[in-house]
């Protein structure tokens, strides 16, 4: 299965399965190689009553239900698409186990691997260049110093990881600028493994999803490429079009509902919390596995919209008292140590569960996001996707080896 995707498990299949390898040989997740579906074209919601129960009516005049008849409901039991130890791959020069061995993962993922390196090389060369034929001195300590302020990591994160260096260097009486720049990455995968957690699609039916970000940062692309993994997943969605007022908005949600065969809950210029309540109760109505809310784009400093957040938040959980059960902010990969700043503050307004990095194929720069686990220490807040590209499939699970070993090699 997907690595972001956690499946419950029946307790007796459980008990039959082998025991599974230790997480060192297998930290990289597994996706699946299954065939996006087809393009299918919107089409009128039909005359006759679907074989659902109804959506419960709009709060709001003119809500708009665009795309897709609502999706059958997946025949409870279904098998899902499972990982094994022996499916999973990876060259024993990029990623390794603590233990030496390679850990695997898939063609699909080894590529997308290959993609992240590309967009981190720029830190990556300048990381390790710094480790060939050195001596290990408070020179070489001093240069490591630069080079992680010059990626992002930030002042307290690069004092915590040369502090933590040196230690190492002294127990383990390092003495090859090869041993050094291995005890680095160990510490990077030490420093972010807290934030690498999936999500459990099986929570709850419908699993409500709330999707927020600043302009720009990909939140729309984003969950257009999350509703395919998890159609693939065999479940059905719902979107909810609640950014009612960005231009284009709608419409660039409705065009992924199009591409996903999947119906988009939607109000021209209205209410978006509305639309928030209109798509939960439709979904609970219909039995949709996961709903996903799109909101509108905001910057931390804007008080009103904040606030407008925050309602939409409250406003969910009148339709579900549980709901949302995930509260995902995307992140742009360009903004370096300004994404600390806009985690805080969208916490502080609807508390984030999961984090997603888009984009982090097009900056030079990557250490902001061990400054971000390094500033979460007492509270880590999972980064559940980091994105590489504009391609379906270039939305992917976040590992902490294999985001180490892409910036420090």
């Amino acid at each position: 299965m997907f690595g972001f995707l956690r499946r419950k498990k029946d307790k007796a299949a459980a008990a039959q399965e082998p025991a599974q390898p230790s997480a060192d040989t297998t930290s990289v997740p597994v996706l699946s190689t299954a065939p996006e579906p087809a393009p299918v074209a919107t089409t009128p919601a039909p005359a006759t009553p679907d074989p659902v129960p109804p959506a419960v009516p709009s709060i709001e005049a003119g809500v708009d239900v665009i795309g897709a008849k609502p999706q059958p409901v997946p025949a409870p039991g279904r098998p899902m698409p499972a990982a094994s130890a022996a499916s999973i791959a990876v060259p024993v020069d990029e990623v390794t186990g603590a233990d030496g061995e390679a850990a695997a993962v898939s063609a699909e993922r080894r590529g997308w691997f290959g993609r992240l390196k590309q967009g981190l090389s720029k830190t990556r060369s300048n990381l390790t260049g710094l480790f060939v034929k050195v001596t290990i001195d408070e020179a070489l300590f001093e240069d490591l110093e630069t080079a992680l302020l010059a990626s992002d990591a930030g002042f307290d994160t690069t004092e915590y990881l040369l502090d933590a260096l040196r230690t190492r260097v002294r127990q383990q009486r390092l003495t090859d600028g090869e041993q050094v720049r291995q005890a680095l990455r160990t510490l990077l995968v030490e420093l972010l493994t807290p934030l690498e957690k999936p999500i459990d699609i099986d929570a709850a039916e419908p699993l409500v999803m709330m999707i927020a970000g600043v302009n720009g940062a990909g939140k729309t692309t984003s969950i257009g490429k999350l509703a395919h993994h998890l159609q693939r997943e065999g479940k059905s969605v719902l979107l909810a079009a609640g950014d009612t007022f960005r231009a284009a908005a709608r419409e660039q949600l409705a065009e992924w509902g199009s591409r996903n065969n999947v119906q988009v809950i939607a109000q021209a210029g209205g209410d978006p919390a509305a639309v928030a309540f209109d798509a939960v109760n439709a979904g609970i109505a219909r039995r949709t596995g996961v709903v996903i809310i799109d909101t509108a784009g905001r910057l931390p400093t804007q008080a009103h919209l904040m606030q407008e957040l925050s309602k939409i938040r409250r406003v969910v959980a009148k339709a579900r008292a549980d709901a949302p059960h995930e509260v995902l902010l995307v992140l742009d990969g360009n903004t370096g140590q300004n994404m600390l700043a806009q985690v805080k503050s969208f916490d502080d307004a609807v508390a984030l569960t999961g984090l997603v990095v888009t984009k982090l194929d097009g900056t030079a720069k990557g250490g902001a996001l061990a400054a971000l686990a390094y500033s979460r220490r007492e509270r880590p807040i999972p980064v559940y996707f980091i994105g590489v590209g504009e391609g379906i499939d270039d939305l992917q699970a976040f590992s902490a080896r294999e985001f180490a070993v892409a910036l420090v090699g």
